[in-house]
């Protein structure tokens, strides 16, 4: 399918200078789009070094702005002209101090703030949201509970909580909103994207997502002893992106698209990376559950016996046919995104 993309209007993209954003921002100025920023600080030259450098080679640019995705009306100036908006913007973390604050409020908040600004910026006609399978599943025994045992873009995550899985309970809490505000309006159109686990390389090189960290203890020694027994689905982040570039400019899209291409173990992953990497101390077998039960919370305080039990050692697994088809979709290989990933950790000195 050949993609007919107006170059003549900008977009919105938030979260540009993040995992995924960053790669949905490459995207759109390699086909000649004018790409509006909105960053904190405009003037942080090292965290928009490399979205410049696409900017000077693409057939489009960037244009930075000012914004604060806590600041109603802050993205007013950044959208004005733009007839699509992408909002990506929303935090990834796997260690967090307060679950509201540093996660909920910016995923509530901050797709409130932008689609308030969507609302009344009479240009945008249609707006594409970064959810998750988050937004579908809390733990993997709900899937054991779904029809078929199968997850679809019909279902939604009524087990996440503030106090358990708050992430997870962030996302819900942001896509519901999306929805109820789209549904009061007839103007724009709102389009979601529900990608399971995303890796693979980061544009700047630098990332503050989770994804990082989960690759990151496969090979620093952390997991040498053995991984918890734990699958899910995964996505390479340049499939992410074209998710949602496609969803930007196909017409006929609607609704919530799962998107993810296999479904792999953590040992899977350490596998993949032993043919080229068998010098890491990668996890060479997976740890009994009761042993993870018992040890992991007192290693790590985010990962509690709650989620252990609802997680460890049940399969994953979701239908993913509707953005393959709808979206056009091609997907690259599991094993050479993770070991792009690992490479990239090695280059960065985090491993």
């Amino acid at each position: 399918m050949t993609l007919e993309i107006d170059t003549s209007k900008p977009v919105l993209v938030t979260g540009s200078t993040g995992f995924v954003g960053g790669w949905i921002a490459k995207s759109l100025i390699e086909k000649g789009v004018t790409v509006h920023a909105p960053v904190r600080d405009a003037q942080n030259d090292e965290k928009l070094k490399s979205l410049k450098k696409i900017s000077n080679k693409g057939d489009g640019n960037i244009l930075f702005f000012e914004a604060d995705l806590m600041e109603p009306k802050s993205y007013d100036k950044a959208m004005a002209d733009c007839e699509i908006v992408f909002h990506v913007a929303s935090p990834f973390l796997y260690k967090f101090n307060d679950a509201q604050k540093d996660l909920i409020n910016p995923a509530v908040e901050g797709t409130k703030n932008v689609l308030e600004s969507v609302n009344s910026i009479q240009t945008v006609k249609k707006v594409i949201i970064t959810s998750s399978c988050a937004a579908i599943f809390g733990d993997h025994i709900d899937i054991q509970n779904a029809p078929n045992k199968i997850l679809t873009e019909e279902i939604w995550n009524t087990t996440s909580t503030i106090d358990h899985q708050p992430y997870s309970y962030s996302k819900v809490l942001a896509e519901k909103l999306a929805w109820s505000i789209e549904e009061k309006q007839n103007r724009w159109k709102l389009v979601v994207i529900n990608p399971a686990l995303v890796i693979g390389p980061s544009l700047s090189g630098k990332s503050t997502s989770a994804s990082h960290e989960f690759i990151k203890q496969l090979g620093d020694g952390t997991s040498k002893a053995g991984c918890p027994k734990f699958e899910i689905g995964m996505v390479d982040v340049r499939d992410v992106a074209d998710a949602h570039v496609n969803a930007a400019y196909i017409d006929s899209v609607n609704g919530r698209h799962i998107v993810y291409n296999e479904v792999t173990s953590f040992l899977s992953l350490s596998e993949m990376l032993q043919e080229k990497y068998p010098q890491y101390p990668l996890p060479k077998k997976e740890l009994p559950k009761v042993m993870v039960w018992l040890i992991a919370p007192l290693i790590d305080k985010s990962i509690t016996r709650k989620m252990i039990s609802g997680c460890m050692g049940y399969s994953w697994n979701a239908d993913n046919q509707k953005a393959i088809t709808s979206l056009d979709l091609k997907y690259r290989p599991i094993k050479k995104s993770i070991q792009e990933m690992f490479q990239q950790l090695i280059d960065q000195g985090e491993l």
